[in-house]
């Protein structure tokens, strides 16, 4: 009988031990790839598994299309941007190359420093002086002022960012109560689609003009938002809730009837219809809506911004446009590439929060 001390026994101790640890890094990157995904990091993936030993040959073939593929369409599109650019003359010279773009890049990040030091300069020369009027017995003349300079490229992105968010914030207050609303009663459904198919096709260029005139007239003035904040939050809302309340009225209108009639039965409150079997049911067309509302949102902005010019990004590329010097069709295509990859990160963010709502459903 083989014991434990058995010689024979002992070559097996270590590819054992190999196996098991074999087992748990697999077991690990099987976790960790649903959020890989989520990020949009699924090459490392196999990656991971290459490193690991798991069946190199097919981890490089699904490293081909994740990985090899896309950044081979990158440089691609880069050398033909390299290549044409330079061909096409307009009134503010020829397109600028990824080379130009790249160094605004740069300038634009140092006017940001430049700025942010001066800002800072003013605020010490502020502190400075109220100190020496306290120190001279003059308090009722201590006054803080907030720096007026112009704002940096990053702020005006902080700012597009918070205006976009807020108004996806009330578009989802309205647009997902009327959805469980408008799906759960076909009288409601019957209100309220009218209305929806009137509204939805109207551009924000014509909300904008009647948003600016409601707010201006009811706008309290000094203190609170901004009256720009509030112009463009709202029409970002008025533009950007169809698709959420329309996915929520499809999801609740298409959930299982039976368990519509499971809640008859056991007579439950509409409040809990609505939160234990309504919502779970539609979460995933909600998502849906919630993520395609928050895309339209980010594009209504850049326009309202343009239009009303309303601090932002979309002021941003406007400005250059009217400035017209050498430089300015360079920062306009670097404004162009930083809504286009904070459009993809707010992509990703919803995707994220409807995965992480997903798994936990599953848990």
């Amino acid at each position: 009988m083989m014991t434990l001390l058995d010689p024979a026994a002992l070559p097996q101790v270590p590819a054992a031990l190999r196996a098991e640890r074999r087992a748990r890094l697999h077991g690990l990157i099987a976790r960790c790839d649903p959020w890989f995904r989520v990020l949009g990091l699924a090459w490392l993936t196999p990656v991971w598994r290459i490193l690991s030993g798991d069946n190199p040959k097919g981890q490089v073939r699904d490293l081909w299309q994740l990985a090899v593929v896309p950044m081979l369409a990158i440089a691609g599109f880069l050398t033909l941007w390299a290549v044409l650019a330079p061909k096409v003359e307009t009134s503010l010279g020829a397109i600028p190359g990824p080379l130009q773009v790249w160094q605004q890049v740069g300038v634009l990040h140092a006017d940001a420093l430049a700025e942010a030091a001066k800002a800072a300069e003013f605020h010490q020369r502020q502190a400075e002086r109220n100190a020496e009027l306290v120190a001279a017995g003059k308090p009722d003349e201590v006054k803080v002022r907030a720096y007026t300079g112009k704002p940096t490229y990053y702020r005006q992105i902080v700012t597009s960012v918070q205006t976009v968010f807020f108004g996806f914030l009330l578009a989802t207050l309205v647009a997902v109560p009327l959805g469980i609303l408008s799906g759960m009663s076909a009288t409601a459904n019957a209100a309220i689609n009218p209305l929806v198919q009137i509204f939805k096709p109207v551009s924000p260029l014509a909300w904008l003009p009647i948003v600016t005139m409601i707010v201006s007239a009811l706008h309290a003035g000094d203190g609170g938002w901004p009256k720009s904040f509030v112009i463009s939050a709202v029409t970002v809302t008025l533009c950007s809730l169809w698709p959420t309340l329309i996915n929520t009225a499809l999801g609740v209108a298409s959930i299982d009837k039976d368990l519509v009639s499971v809640g008859r039965v056991l007579k439950l409150s509409t409040w809990t219809r609505v939160t234990r079997l309504v919502l779970p049911s539609a979460l995933p067309l909600i998502f849906t809506g919630l993520r395609l509302s928050l895309g339209v949102g980010w594009m209504v902005l850049i326009a309202a911004e343009m239009l009303a010019q309303n601090p932002g990004l979309g002021k941003f590329v406007w400005d250059e446009f009217q400035n017209g010097s050498s430089d300015s069709l360079a920062r306009i295509m670097v404004a162009v590439l930083t809504i286009g990859i904070i459009g993809f990160l707010l992509d990703r963010v919803m995707f994220a929060a409807q995965q992480a709502f997903s798994f936990s459903g599953k848990r």
